[in-house]
């Protein structure tokens, strides 16, 4: 296994792709040799990477081995990608046959115990791929959406519901230098603008 994830380069200040850009932008400028476009698609893309190796109960330090995997694979065969819009389906279909492979290889070597739920149901997510791959495009544009928020919005969300345990409002509130009553004001109207950032991509 590998000794951890390919380090993620900075993009430089004030220079780099747009945020706006396409996946079909980024890739081009990536196939000619732009550093920044490069970084640009690994920031946009990691936690979607990583987050798949978790989602078929991989520890972290596998989902790292498996996030430097998909890196490689990404910068070898990126050139031979077919359709340049399609690189988001791509890299999860990448990333899942390298999870079912990982799995395998640890299994016939005896070093994978499975709990209960991995005993009854193996591979679970692979039973239905096209519900899965639904699931996480869903979640990277969702992901996406809240990148586009302003800042203290994004990071609102993040605390609501990305952190677990779930933070009191008291905690929120003193990460972000606010006053535990405007919380409730201020979520309603992040959550709003996450509402139409969603539906400018398609979502509802």
């Amino acid at each position: 296994m590998a000794s951890g994830p390919l380090p993620t380069p900075e993009p430089l200040p004030g220079k780099g792709p747009l945020p706006s850009w396409t996946d079909a932008r980024l890739v081009r400028e990536c196939l000619k040799g732009n550093e920044q476009a490069w970084a640009a698609v690994i920031q946009k893309y990691k936690r979607l990477i990583y987050s798949i190796p978790l989602k078929y109960g991989l520890a972290p330090e596998d989902a790292a081995d498996v996030f430097q995997a998909v890196c490689l694979e990404l910068f070898s065969e990126l050139a031979n990608l077919r359709k340049v819009e399609a690189l988001q389906s791509w890299l999860i279909s990448v990333t899942i046959h390298k999870c079912l492979r990982w799995k395998k290889q640890a299994r016939s070597q005896g070093v994978v115990e499975l709990d209960a739920q991995q005993q009854e149901h193996p591979d679970a997510a692979s039973l239905a791929p096209s519900a899965m791959l639904e699931q996480l495009e869903r979640e990277q544009s969702v992901r996406q959406a809240i990148s586009r928020l302003p800042a203290r919005c994004a990071e609102m969300i993040r605390l609501l519901f990305y952190e677990h345990p779930p933070l009191p409002y008291v905690e929120i509130a003193r990460r972000l230098g606010l006053a535990t009553g405007s919380i409730g004001f201020i979520r309603g109207r992040c959550l709003k603008r996450l509402q139409k950032a969603l539906e400018e991509q398609g979502l509802r």
